[in-house]
C-alpha cells in the first residue's frame, strides 16, 4: 500500500483537489439557485408544495442512471458532472430553503417593512439572514451527499476520484485492484471531512451570534 501511495501521490493529490473542486462549486452554483427559485415560491403554499415534490422525487432517481442520460446531449467529461452533481445538490437545499425562509417570524418582516424597507431588502437583510442556519444544513448534507456522486462521475469522464475506484473495480483481483479502490474511498471521506469543517466554520462567520444562540 506504501508503494502504491508513494509511486502515484502527485495523481492522487491532483484527483483530489479536482474532487474537491467539482463538490464546492456545483455546491455553490446550487445554493445560488435553490435561494433563487425557494424566493420565488415560498410565499405561495402550491408553489412551495411543487418546489418540495419535485425535490422529493429527484431525490429518487439514480445518480449513475442521470449521468447515463447526461451523455447524449452534454457529451462525456466535465459538463455532465456537473450538471448531475448540481441537480442533486440542489434538492436538498432548496427544501431547507424554503422552510427556513416560511419560518421567518412575519412580525419581524412587518418591523422591517414599517421602517421603509423595501420587499427586496427586507428578504437580503432580514428573511435570509433569518432563514440562512437551515439553508447552511442543507448545504451541509448536500456536500456529503454529492461527494459519492462525484465518484460516480468517472463513469462519463468526469474529474476526481472516481477514475480510481472504476480502475481498481475493472480490474479486480488484479494488480494494486485493491489499492485503487482503498485509496479513493479513503480520500473521498477525509474531502468530505474538509469541506463539512470548512461549512462549519462558514456557519461561524456568517450566523449572527444572536440566531446561533
Amino acid at each position: 500500500m506504501g508503494s502504491y501511495l508513494s509511486d502515484r501521490w502527485p495523481q492522487i493529490l491532483s484527483a483530489s483537489w479536482q474532487h474537491f473542486s467539482l463538490v464546492a462549486q456545483c455546491l455553490l452554483l446550487a445554493t445560488v439557485i435553490a435561494i433563487f427559485i425557494a424566493a420565488l415560491c415560498y410565499r405561495s403554499k402550491t408553489l412551495s408544495g411543487v418546489a418540495n415534490s419535485v425535490s422529493a422525487v429527484g431525490l429518487t432517481i439514480p445518480s449513475f442512471a442521470l449521468l447515463g442520460l447526461m451523455i447524449a446531449p452534454l457529451g462525456f467529461g466535465v459538463a455532465p458532472a456537473v450538471v448531475v452533481l448540481t441537480f442533486y445538490c440542489l434538492l436538498p437545499i432548496l427544501r431547507n430553503a424554503l422552510v427556513g425562509l416560511a419560518g421567518v417570524d412575519r412580525s419581524l418582516i412587518e418591523a422591517a417593512r414599517g421602517i421603509g424597507m423595501s420587499s427586496m431588502e427586507t428578504f437580503f437583510k432580514v428573511e435570509l439572514p433569518m432563514a440562512w442556519p437551515v439553508i447552511l444544513a442543507g448545504m451541509r448534507v448536500s456536500a456529503q451527499m454529492t461527494m459519492g456522486v462525484a465518484a460516480i462521475s468517472a463513469y462519463v469522464l468526469g474529474p476526481g476520484l472516481g477514475s480510481f475506484i472504476f480502475s481498481g473495480l475493472s480490474r479486480l483481483g488484479g494488480a494494486n485492484s485493491f489499492e485503487s479502490v482503498v485509496t479513493a474511498v479513503v480520500a473521498v471521506v477525509i474531502i468530505a471531512l474538509i469541506l463539512d469543517g470548512l461549512l462549519l466554520l462558514l456557519g461561524r462567520l456568517t450566523i449572527s451570534r444572536g440566531i446561533r444562540a
